[in-house]
């Protein structure tokens, strides 16, 4: 019974492949054809395409870049913000991501200082953050299989030679991937448990309770990234960088 029921689901991956594999041309396609239109110049027709990939359900960090340089050509410097560190999450570790999000903050109204860090959680960061999450997937892979290789050889070798070899290198391979595996997991932790989102609507008021009649505890305008903290009855609370808090409007602020 276990075995029919193996078999068939075998059967709609493979029938569904062919599917999958059309969609993924049609997306590279449709990509190249944004990537053209960007080139001459057309960023708004190019960025309708970069849409229609995304709606498609396709996501990638060059993907969101890319739509981030058209909403920039547009002068839309809240959305190219938005969209730049939508690719961030994707590729933390990419130095023309992080460059364009760094140029594009310049060009916001608010200025905003960071609270410095200590020193070690910025280092473990710095490190958590420098891998692209699919290529972690990737080399963890890799790294075990290659690992379980040698292992195996390790079991059938006749030499001492071949098993002493193959026995240091092969578990050499699996610390390997087993830091790299911890690398991955602590970078999907970090991402999930820092909800960010940027600022939209123009000037918005942070108040300092989820209330229309509460103070009013300061003004941030179109593009400044906040940390999420919690949201009730529409209302959403937010940290800056500085550490200061407060509530704004759901509609105000689009989550990364």
């Amino acid at each position: 019974m276990k075995l029919n029921k193996f078999i068939s689901v075998c059967l709609v991956f493979i029938s569904l492949l062919p599917t999958v594999v059309f969609a993924a041309q049609n997306a590279k396609i449709a990509f190249a054809k944004g990537n053209s239109l960007y080139a001459k110049g057309n960023y708004k027709e190019a960025l309708a395409v970069y849409k229609r990939i995304n709606e498609d359900g396709y996501q990638s960090a060059i993907l969101f870049f890319n739509m981030g340089n058209a909403y920039y050509r547009l002068g839309d410097l809240a959305y190219a913000l938005l969209f730049y560190e939508k690719a961030h999450k994707l590729s933390p570790g990419d130095d023309d991501i992080n460059f364009n999000i760094k140029f594009a903050n310049s060009k916001i109204s608010d200025k905003i200082e960071e609270t410095p860090e200590f020193f070690l959680s910025n280092w473990m960061k710095k490190i958590i953050l420098s891998w692209p999450i699919d290529l972690l997937s990737i080399v963890n892979i890799l790294l075990i299989f290659i690992a379980s290789v040698l292992m195996v050889i390790y079991l059938f070798a006749n030499t001492i030679l071949i098993k002493k070899t193959t026995f240091f290198v092969g578990l050499s391979f699996y610390i390997l991937g087993f830091i790299f595996i911890f690398i991955s997991n602590r970078q999907t932790e970090y991402l999930e448990s820092h909800r960010q989102g940027i600022i939209f609507s123009g000037a918005v008021s942070v108040k300092n309770a989820p209330i229309e009649g509460s103070g009013t505890l300061l003004i941030l305008h179109d593009g400044t990234k906040v940390n999420i903290i919690d949201n009730q009855n529409g209302w959403m609370k937010i940290m800056l960088a500085n550490g200061n808090q407060g509530w704004v409007k759901i509609n105000d602020i689009k989550e990364i």
